[in-house]
């Protein structure tokens, strides 16, 4: 028989102030006419580390290892600051808006709950964090010249300050009309 898979990540919420300033940058790209997937400002999140499909009984284990990873830690002052794309501008797959304030925090954060999840099965990646936001998926061929564009009249975007001060780890449901994210555990920062 087989288990029950859920897809999981592990995430900090943004208030909805943030959502909405980026939101308004998506507004603002939308003008170049570039055909992207664009992400709904309410499913803006930073992710710390994606998990993808886990089955049920190791959500317990997961949960865990994330408080111990967070509980030391202290909350971050962050900024939505800049835009960009990876892997580069002509073979450009997502657009996203950087992080600024604490990224070293944000950094030493990631690193954390990566280490801890690495001791429950789930391997640290290779390549090194780079905190952002994931505003735009390109799903087919696009101008780059058009979107370098885009990407100079934007690249002074920041928003302002928010505080970061809980991790989340978060069911992910794909659905036709969008993703629809749950919330399973919730991790409170040390303010100590």
């Amino acid at each position: 028989m087989m288990t029950d898979q859920i897809r999981t990540f592990v995430a900090c919420e943004l208030p909805r102030e943030i959502r909405s300033a980026i939101g308004q940058i998506q507004e603002n790209l939308k003008r170049y006419r570039l055909r992207l997937k664009w992400v709904r400002p309410e499913n803006l999140h930073l992710t710390l580390k994606f998990l993808g499909d886990v089955s049920v009984e190791r959500i317990e284990a997961i949960a865990d290892a994330i408080e111990d990873a967070a509980r030391d830690m202290a909350p971050l002052s962050l900024s939505a600051k800049g835009v960009g794309v990876f892997p580069g501008i002509r073979r450009a797959r997502v657009i996203w808006v950087g992080i600024g304030g604490q990224p070293l925090q944000l950094g030493q954060l990631q690193a954390a709950v990566a280490d801890a999840l690495d001791e429950v099965g789930f391997p640290k990646e290779k390549r090194p964090y780079k905190g952002h936001l994931t505003i735009g998926r390109i799903k087919a061929a696009i101008d780059s010249r058009q979107l370098a564009e885009a990407l100079t009249a934007t690249c002074d975007f920041e928003s302002d300050s928010f505080s970061v001060d809980e991790v989340v780890l978060f069911r992910s449901q794909l659905r036709p009309e969008g993703p629809t994210y749950t919330r399973l555990r919730t991790v409170k920062l040390n303010p100590h």
